[in-house]
Order: C-alpha cells, then sequence, then structure tokens
C-alpha cells in the first residue's frame, strides 16, 4: 500500500483572487487524495472571518484592525486591478457568466473534502480576533503545528 501524499499551504494574502488560487489547489488536491492542509495566517485569516459582526468587546487597536479588514471571503478585494472595490464585483460577474466556483462555495467544499482549516493563533492574537468571529469547525494552532505537517509534505506552497 502505497503511503498518503500530503499537500499544505500557508494562505498570508488577504487578497480574493489569491484565496480563491489557494483553494483550487486545496480542493484539487483533496479531490487527488492528498491530506490537505491550509494554514491561515495574517491577511489570510480574512477568509475565515464570519460575514456578520460578532459583539465581542476589544481594545482600541483590536477594534481598528476589525474595521479595517474585510469580513469574509466575499469581501476581500482584487490582489491587482482592485479599482476601489470595482474589481471583485467585476470578477464575480465574471466567475458566475463562466460557472466557476466562487471563494465562499470553494471553502465550503473544502471543509467537505476534510481539508484541514487552521486559523494562526498567534496572529489572531496579533490582530485582534477571537475565535467567534471566524468560520465554525476550523482548527487552531501556532507556525509549530503548521511545520509538523509541512515537513511530511509532498507539495508545500506560500500563498
Amino acid at each position: 500500500m502505497t503511503e498518503k501524499k500530503s499537500t499544505t499551504i500557508i494562505l498570508f494574502s488577504g487578497d480574493y483572487d489569491k484565496a480563491m488560487a489557494a483553494y483550487i489547489i486545496a480542493n484539487g488536491a483533496a479531490a487527488y487524495d492528498h491530506e490537505v492542509t491550509i494554514f491561515h495566517t495574517f491577511w489570510g485569516l480574512n477568509a475565515l472571518r464570519k460575514d456578520e459582526a460578532i459583539s465581542i468587546k476589544k481594545g482600541f487597536m483590536e477594534n481598528m484592525f476589525a474595521k479595517m479588514m474585510p469580513r469574509g471571503a466575499d469581501k476581500m478585494g482584487l490582489s491587482n486591478m482592485n479599482f476601489a472595490g470595482m474589481g471583485p464585483k467585476m470578477i464575480k460577474n465574471v466567475i458566475k457568466k463562466h460557472n466557476a466556483v466562487p471563494l465562499p462555495q470553494l471553502i465550503e467544499m473544502a471543509q467537505e473534502q476534510d481539508v484541514k482549516l487552521v486559523a494562526c493563533t498567534m496572529t489572531m492574537d496579533l490582530l485582534g480576533l477571537q475565535k467567534e468571529e471566524l468560520l465554525d469547525q476550523i482548527e487552531y494552532a501556532g507556525v509549530a503545528a503548521y511545520l509538523a505537517d509541512a515537513q511530511e509534505g509532498n507539495v508545500n506552497l506560500f500563498i
């Protein structure tokens, strides 16, 4: 019996198109029976934020980060051609026109395929994010846990 292959992805970017690429790769790898981990750190955590506002008492800086960061995958900007928010609307129309899967559904598909979605706890502390603000059924870990997964990885990506 052959050993199961493993793919790990660090999602550092908070850009819609880059997060979409990470999730397309993750879903593809899972479909090919890889064990897949996406480690969300810094702005990549925005892909895991819930759409709705969660009432949590925070300090001034944490409130500022919460207000400046997009709430949820569907509100993330583009890496290029953002055009003050018009770029994401345009790309979402193109996605719809071509019957491609938008980012929020790619995230759901990943969860259905048992892709391990991990939120970086150190970054959560730095940005003042609480577990209640992130999607349900994800994991929380630090860089050591990611490195343990990556050490066994056949494919390791940084997006």
